[in-house]
């Protein structure tokens, strides 16, 4: 027969319980109710009540992981219990007795750990229970711990913006006089062809005045994308894209991108082979995101192809809802570690830190490709070069 629970006295109450109420009127009578029973069961078992309402301190509540109050959780002894529910009463009728037990349960093995302690040592053992007001202040530890590690997550995401945008404007300075420098030189050189029509100096022929203006008109267009680009970027991953998508002949977009990137290619001496097929079906896309999209991936086929290389650029009515767009070159490919993380905001290989860019083309190219429902992924052997493929979906006259 198992012994009546010993009487505590009130300076040793290792059972503790909190109560978790709130301010809602049609709780009022049933915290009410609880309060009571709770007052009369201490007149004969003294314990530790402390009540919380989760209006002033959520942070405790969600300590606990409560869904619902009023709640009653047994913090000490283990194990812990927690009650919720419309019927608090009739279940802390059910568990009180086995609550009394888990007391004299703990308050029995310490005896036994005080004395085999006593018998080595000849020193007592303190194992009282933490206060419930150590355990609050534990909490509210906690949650400000959390607080501080997000702010500082925010100090380190913004001080990483700052850097980026000072490399930003340091890159900017030193990328745009290259284009600018060409651009300048071409529309001089016009002006004074202009001025020899007046008798001032030297003509120009009608075939060099269209390669000029050609090649004007090229450098333009390597600004507007690189400041695209950069203002792309500094709006953040977290924004949102507009994308107007229309029926959009493919392969007559791709011809214009390559003429607009002729200049790239004939410096280098790089041949480009194409394979568009004269069947590919309209797709459903934004016009100037996908030509951003061609013309960042050619541009970086370009800059890793050797001199006298090629890229390749085909196109595959892959599925009856996706298009494939496939372009390769015979540069030294991507490491393979590092496949994955190419597409990552601001990130470049170790052996681009000296190279010109931004690290920001290939993670744009990602954003807008899957804001079409696309995918874009690369394929590389080392010294042998990459392969990046992208899909765009198929128009349908349904949409």
């Amino acid at each position: 027969m198992q012994a009546p629970p010993q009487k505590l006295t009130n300076a040793e109450v290792p059972l503790q319980i909190l109560l978790f109420v709130d301010q809602r009127p049609k709780a009022k009578e049933q915290i009410q109710q609880i309060r009571r029973f709770l007052t009369d069961l201490r007149a004969d078992y003294p314990f530790e009540l402390q009540v919380i309402d989760v209006g002033e301190q959520p942070h405790l509540a969600e300590h606990f992981r409560l869904v619902a109050t009023p709640a009653l959780i047994k913090i000490h002894p283990d194990p812990r219990q927690t009650l919720t529910g419309t019927n608090l009463v009739a279940q802390l009728k059910n568990c009180w007795s086995r609550w009394q037990a888990s007391v004299a349960d703990f308050l029995e093995n310490r005896a036994e750990l005080e004395g085999s302690v006593l018998e080595e040592t000849e020193s007592p053992v303190s194992d009282q229970p933490p206060k419930i007001s150590s355990i609050a202040h534990s909490s509210e530890l906690l949650q400000l711990a959390d607080q501080i590690f997000n702010l500082k997550k925010e100090k380190e995401d913004l001080q990483a913006q700052l850097q980026f945008k000072d490399q930003i404007i340091s890159m900017l300075a030193h990328d745009l006089r290259n284009p600018l420098t060409a651009a300048s030189i071409a529309i001089e050189t016009l002006e004074m062809g202009h001025k020899a029509q007046e008798g001032q100096g030297y003509r120009l022929t009608p075939a060099l005045t269209a390669q000029l203006l050609k090649h004007g008109r090229s450098q333009i267009r390597t600004i507007d994308r690189m400041i695209t680009d950069i203002l792309q970027a500094a709006r953040g991953t977290s924004a949102e894209l507009q994308i107007l998508p229309q029926k959009l002949e493919l392969g007559a977009l791709c011809q214009t991108v390559l003429e607009n990137l002729e200049e790239r290619f004939h410096a280098k001496s790089q041949k480009v082979d194409a394979d568009i097929p004269t069947d590919l079906p309209i797709v459903y896309a934004d016009e100037e995101r996908v030509r951003q999209v061609l013309t960042n991936i050619l541009d970086n086929a370009a800059k890793y192809t050797p001199i006298e290389g090629t890229i390749h650029i085909s196109m595959l009515h892959r599925t009856a809802q996706k298009v494939q767009i496939s372009i390769c070159d015979d540069g030294p490919g991507v490491p393979e570690e590092n496949r994955e993380r190419i597409f990552e905001d601001h990130f470049r290989l170790q052996r681009d830190q000296a190279q010109e860019g931004y690290g920001i083309g290939l993670s744009l190219c990602q954003r807008i490709v899957r804001a079409h429902y696309g995918q874009i992924w690369v394929d590389s052997v080392p010294n042998q070069g990459s392969c990046f493929h992208f899909t765009l979906p198929v128009y349908r006259s349904q949409r």
